[in-house]
């Protein structure tokens, strides 16, 4: 199955020279508080201009005016194009605080995507002893698309490094008893990951911005690929990373379908604090992660087990 990624239009050579496709006209495209009209640029005096941006500002490009309907209808186009015409089947929206959410969903309304997930990443500073500030923030966009598009669990994600580099596994569990990411709160709309383009290194440039302790990717993986929420897999980490790491998140993978994990399953934790964390899901799967001892009570077998990580079944 194949995702594009949607990030914008770009520009031919400069400023805002949209080409292929153009826009009724591309002064009125862009918002008016775009770089492109600040003194001292090439827009700066120009009265055409389009609405206040609807989220935040990204001086690396053109910010869009998504009330513009020229707009709405390119973008409509062009994705319609490559769903149609080259064969992707869903979307994978980049900066999505660029602009607000409800564009998104407009977008997914005009095309049906099979699947669409947006990267919300807040721009605040991430405060683990307050995750719910960020958990919020993604909440609110997802609210915004009208329900019509996942986001990235960009929550569960330092959580599970602070756990590990800091023996602060308690920190999984939120004041309610459920999962401390964007999974406990709305876990069929939450994509989980370790590791992205952005954050993670990769053979081709990735930015390395906010790694995933190396380490412990392999446990990493036990949790969010036996928790709810859709997991994703970093390509590097499964192709990149050696056929070790590779059989491991191939075999939890395979776990998860035959034992039927979705993104909706049940989670009762079991134990969260300085050494480890255990949960049951499904009251089929349990996990643990992190040095301290622990193991589920009754007839289950163990079926996988590796560095501070081991699952077992029923």
């Amino acid at each position: 199955m194949e995702f594009a990624n949607f990030t914008g239009h770009n520009r031919s050579t400069s400023w805002a020279d949209f080409t292929n496709s153009s826009f009724a006209n591309n002064n009125y495209a862009i918002c008016s508080n775009d770089e492109y009209f600040a003194p001292g640029n090439s827009g700066a005096g120009i009265s055409e201009r389009g609405a206040y941006d609807t989220g935040e500002g990204y001086s690396a490009g053109r910010d869009l005016d998504h009330t513009n309907t020229s707009v709405q209808n390119e973008i409509k186009y062009w994705l319609s194009w490559l769903k149609n015409t080259i064969g992707f089947q869903g979307w994978r929206y980049d900066y999505v605080k660029g602009y607000g959410g409800a564009y998104v969903g407009m977008y997914n309304t005009a095309t049906s995507p099979y699947f669409s997930v947006g990267e919300y990443w807040p721009t605040n500073y991430f405060d683990v002893n307050n995750p719910n500030n960020w958990r919020q923030q993604i909440m609110n966009w997802i609210d915004a698309t009208g329900g019509k598009s996942t986001a990235f669990d960009f929550v569960t994600k330092p959580l599970l490094a602070e756990a590990f580099n800091n023996n602060a596994y308690w920190r999984l569990r939120d004041s309610d008893g459920k999962p401390a990411g964007t999974i406990g709160w709305w876990p069929a709309m939450s994509v989980t990951f370790l590791d992205n383009h952005d954050t993670g290194p990769s053979p081709g440039g990735g930015q390395n911005h906010w790694p995933f302790p190396s380490y412990h990717v392999a446990a990493g993986y036990a949790y969010i690929l036996t928790h709810p929420g859709i997991p994703c897999v970093y390509w590097p980490h499964y192709f990149d990373w050696g056929s070790g790491l590779q059989n491991e998140i191939k075999n939890m993978i395979a776990l998860r379908k035959a034992k039927g994990i979705k993104s909706t399953s049940t989670v009762s934790i079991q134990v969260a604090d300085s050494s480890k964390y255990a949960a049951i899901i499904d009251g089929k799967v349990a996990v643990k992660i992190g040095p301290g001892s622990w193991s589920p009570s009754g007839s289950w077998n163990l079926a996988l087990s590796g560095n501070n990580y081991a699952i077992w079944t029923k």
